[in-house]
Order: C-alpha cells, then structure tokens, then sequence
C-alpha cells in the first residue's frame, strides 16, 4: 500500500479481510443491533472505495487507522441521522437486505453483546438515582441539558455535572468488568 500511492482494488481487498470482523464488532458494540452494524460495515467500505483517490499513507497501519476514521465518522452520522434516514427508506419503499436471526446471533455473540448487556445494566444499578435519573434522561432519552435539568429540578450546570459524573463512573464499572470495547486502532 505504500509509497503515497492511492489504494487499489487489491488494497482494499486486504483491508476488508484484515478488518472486516473488527469493524462489524466495532459497530454491533456500539449500535447493539446486528443488522445495523452490517449496514455500517457496508457503508464504511463504501466510503472507502469512493475516497480511495485521496488516501496518501504509507503503511498498512496509516490504512487501518483511514478505515476506523471512515467508521467513526459512520457512526457518528449514523447516530445523528439514523432515525430520519429509516423513516425516508421506509416511506420510499426501499428494505435493506436482512439478515437471518442465526446470523444476528453470530454477529452479537462475537461482539461480546451480552457480557456488555449485563456489565452496563449492573454499572446502572451501581449508580446513585441522581445520576441514573440524568443519564437516562440525557443518554438515552436525549433530551437536551435544560431539559434534563427542568426535569430534575436542578440548575444545567448540575445536570451536565451529573451525567458526566455518571458515565465516568459507568466507563470505569465496564472497565473493570472487561466488557468495555477495546480501543480503536487510530
């Protein structure tokens, strides 16, 4: 892949095989559905095909950490946007391929998805009801900090403590369980 050059189909090829199976754990750790991570992957490799012309590294390793930028930045969209983007496939009629429920299982079990299950639902239990009450309200319902602070009847500067407080607290409980997802090669 080196000399500066521009990744070619071979290249590519390489990097789906190397990392395909770590991308889709990648994905189904943080989505917690398969079929979503597979979608992921796809689009991810997409992204890499079409911008294969401006990639200028010199290693395997500055191709890896191209591919996991690309898929961070999926995500990223994929979490901003997922929901609209559903409804418009929906609306136009168009299905994305599924995948069968073995398969799913598959692609969950090598993630590790139950041990993180387990691990998360035990680190919510761990926390005070202040801060489960604020993660939840923020993390999982998203709703903004105001809100979040209207609900608890606490300043915005309370609620933000609380929340990051809370996902410190819920890092290092996944930390210590081994369940947290392992780093992303950068």
């Amino acid at each position: 892949m080196g000399d500066g050059l521009h990744l070619d189909e071979d290249a590519l090829g390489r990097l789906f095989r190397a990392h395909g199976d770590g991308l889709l754990a990648f994905f189904t750790r943080r989505t917690f559905d398969g079929q979503v991570a597979l979608d992921l992957v796809s689009e991810t490799f997409a992204q890499a095909v079409a911008g294969r012309r401006r990639f200028r590294g010199d290693s395997d390793a500055e191709a890896t950490a191209w591919l996991y930028a690309i898929a961070r930045h999926q995500l990223i969209g994929y979490q901003r946007k997922g929901r609209i983007e559903m409804r418009a496939l929906q609306r136009l009629g168009i299905a994305r391929q599924e995948v069968d429920e073995e398969e799913l299982i598959a692609i969950e079990d090598a993630a590790g998805i139950d041990l993180l299950r387990v691990s998360i639902a035990r680190g919510l239990a761990d926390l005070s009801p202040d801060h489960r009450d604020a993660l939840e309200l923020r993390v999982v319902q998203e709703l903004p900090y105001e809100v979040v602070a209207d609900k608890l009847g606490i300043s915005e500067q309370t609620a933000r403590a609380r929340v990051s407080r809370a996902l410190r607290r819920l890092e290092a409980i996944l930390q210590s369980t081994g369940a947290v997802a392992p780093e992303v090669p950068s």
